[in-house]
């Protein structure tokens, strides 16, 4: 992965604890922001991938992104802010080793993750939105 922008700056803050595989806050200073919607693990053709695999899902959410992110010129590195919506936790670390394979793991971007009941689709168990910056 290539270094954050200098307009983009990622933040430990010692005061808040350690933040084990992503940043307490992203600053950015000026640029353009895009916001990338929820993606689930689906194809082009709408149809559920990796049904009862959490990894081959993640991966395929990751590959949505990136897929989105390519639309308007960016990669991951531009991405500033991730939220992950699961369906349990139990999967967090999977899903923090597939964030890892697309992320730059130096300079993670901010994050949160919410455990929800279910997603818009009984057979999915991930989804995730991010935000990116391009200066």
């Amino acid at each position: 992965m290539n270094d954050p922008s200098p307009q983009v700056r990622f933040v430990h803050v010692p005061a808040l604890g350690r933040a084990p595989g992503y940043s307490h806050l992203a600053e950015v200073r000026g640029g353009r922001t895009v916001y990338v919607s929820g993606q689930i693990a689906v194809d082009e053709h709408g149809e559920a991938v990796g049904v009862g695999d959490f990894t081959a899902q993640a991966r395929k959410v990751f590959e949505n992104i990136g897929l989105a992110l390519a639309e308007v010129g960016l990669t991951f590195d531009s991405v500033v802010k991730l939220t992950f919506f699961l369906t349990d936790f139990a999967h967090l670390g999977q899903m923090r080793a597939v964030r890892d394979e697309f992320v730059n793991v130096a300079a993670p971007p901010a994050s949160s993750a919410v455990q929800v009941a279910a997603l818009v689709r009984p057979e999915l168990l991930i989804e995730v939105e991010a935000i990116a910056v391009l200066p």
